[in-house]
């Protein structure tokens, strides 16, 4: 027998899945919380900014050491029979290191400076460096921008970078790497440093086989002409590659062999495509979870405005991968949750038995389509696709002395569809084919949001048959990189799985949201795109400026 591992690092918890490399059968799982979670507030006893999201990288290895042996102690497996191991992580989530790896926040000399901490995906400290960056782009007609929408957000890698060296010099001139996660886990597991070909090009800016030139970044500040020479210069493998071996050292603590083979990290949206057999073009996947990622391949590429990124073999080789994305969905209903219902909604959860997400969702589902009366834009954490502004911010229009929890609960469910209806709209009308839409993540135990999905949206949508898609996807690619298949499309015919057309449009509800989704079109454009730019106004007084 031949099992592989799959690790999926999230925003909250990493967990691992033990997998039959013949048939996709998870045997064993391990799950750790974050012990620091998202440092968001302050940081060694200093308030950080509001745009800030830290995390400590010792997390990351305390779960590497938790989950794994969990793990494979659940599958009741021998051990040696373990090929290969994949992991995931969330994006654009940065840290600073030294030559060997360690990260400079663990360092004394830096340990309570926020730049020499992880920032996470969504730390978005670095907006006015990705609005200069753009606007130098767009000055000097730089062709690799069309590549990210004619936009940049600041989740990137660059913004982050240049964010660094101008907060935080003495930070960035310490720093022999500047390093995504998805890459930075694999070197410590091999000791061996090699960048994703994928992540690259989505949040490296790699295209066409270079970066942005020192003419560019010197441009942008004459400390950032060498950054990817002298901060970034490891080789570049392309998905379901092998990084090397597990060293002794983590053989040892992981309990496995120093023969097991470490793949190529990935992003945690795009592994999850093999995952959900949506590994062909025209296939639509999206992650559904603290935030959604919205990916597809194509044949052909094709100029997108407002894309995440678009990257050839992004998502699977061979194929342009097209990003979009929501940097807040299930954020924004924990934060409602959490803030916004009063205790009697939460006695009587409690006495039902059921959590207050559960309340609110089954009461909002007994309303007719529009009954509340309201309509909410979904930008709590910013606009990541298509309008790339992460100054926009979250509201709800038609409040009354009579609205309710619920109303506004649904919303906000009905929100987060509509912003991701933008998305696929937006695709289309630029050619970008969608032929299939596939769900995984946490949300899809909401039944009545996933069928909002195929109602606004007018799509069918499958689902994942995994609850551990990205695990499983980064598992698929450990399978790829360990030879036991000769490529992804493979490996997700065999271990990949869903649930075909699990939801379909009632034509009915769909007419009926229609005229509100095109108010919410009012909106967008009216706050997003220039019509009224009060929500940038308040966030200056916010900051006292």
């Amino acid at each position: 027998m031949s099992y592989v591992i799959g690790m999926d690092f999230g925003t909250l918890s990493a967990r691992a899945i033990v997998v039959d490399a013949q048939t996709g059968e998870e045997k064993g799982a391990g799950v750790l919380d974050y012990p620091h979670a998202v440092i968001v507030r302050e940081l060694a006893g200093t308030s950080l900014p509001a745009e800030y999201a830290l995390q400590d990288p010792q997390d990351y290895l305390d779960c590497l050491r938790h989950c794994i042996p969990s793990a494979v102690a659940q599958a009741g497996i021998d051990p040696s029979e373990v090929k290969g191991i994949g992991l995931d992580h969330t994006s654009a989530t940065v840290l600073v290191t030294d030559e060997k790896g360690t990260p400079l926040c663990q360092l004394d000399e830096f340990k309570d400076n926020p730049h020499a901490w992880i920032k996470l995906w969504k730390h978005h400290g670095g907006q006015a460096q990705a609005d200069r960056i753009v606007q130098l782009a767009q000055e000097r007609n730089e062709s690799w921008l069309g590549r990210y929408g004619g936009v940049l957000s600041s989740e990137l890698l660059l913004p982050k970078a240049l964010e660094t060296l101008e907060e935080a010099p003495e930070v960035y001139a310490a720093a022999a790497h500047i390093v995504n996660a998805l890459d930075w886990i694999p070197w410590m597991l091999t000791g061996n440093l090699v960048y994703a070909e994928g992540d690259s090009g989505y949040k490296r800016m790699y295209q066409d086989g270079s970066y942005p030139s020192k003419e560019f970044l010197s441009a942008l500040n004459p400390g950032f002409a060498n950054v990817f020479e002298e901060k970034m210069s490891a080789p570049i493998k392309p998905l379901g590659e092998p990084v090397g071996t597990l060293t002794q050292q983590w053989a040892d603590e992981l309990g496995l062999s120093t023969d097991v083979v470490v793949a190529v990290g990935n992003i945690d949206a795009h592994v999850t495509a093999p995952a959900v057999e949506a590994v062909e073009p025209g296939q639509l996947t999206g992650i559904l979870g603290t935030s959604v990622c919205w990916v597809v391949s194509g044949n052909e590429y094709k100029d997108v405005p407002g894309v995440f990124g678009t990257v050839l073999g992004g998502i699977v080789p061979g194929k342009w991968g097209f990003e979009a994305g929501q940097t807040a969905v299930g954020d924004i209903f924990a934060w409602f949750v959490s803030n916004c219902v009063p205790g009697s909604y939460e006695a009587e959860a409690a006495e039902q038995g059921i959590s207050v997400h559960e309340l609110l969702t089954n009461k909002a589902a007994q309303q007719r389509v529009g009954e509340h009366g309201l309509l909410a834009l979904d930008w709590h954490n910013g606009n990541r696709s298509i309008l790339a502004d992460a100054n926009l911010s979250g509201m709800i229009l038609g409040q009354t002395l009579l609205t309710k929890p619920e109303d506004q609960y649904r919303a906000l469910l009905e929100a987060t569809v509509f912003g991701a209806r933008v998305i696929i709209e937006n695709f289309e009308q630029h050619g970008v084919e969608i032929t299939e839409i596939v769900a995984a993540g946490g949300l899809l135990k909401n039944a009545f949001l996933m069928q909002l999905f195929a109602d606004i949206c007018r799509r069918p949508l499958s689902t994942a048959t995994s609850s551990q898609a990205p695990a499983l996807g980064a598992a698929i690619y450990a399978a790829v990189a360990a030879g036991l298949y000769p490529d992804v499309f493979a490996a997700s015919a065999a271990m990949g799985g869903k649930v075909e057309n699990q939801y379909v449009p009632n034509e009915e509800r769909a007419l009926e949201y229609d005229p509100i989704y095109a108010e919410y079109l009012k909106l967008h454009d009216y706050f997003g795109r220039g019509g009224n730019d009060v929500m940038y106004k308040l966030r200056q007084i916010q900051k006292g400026a």
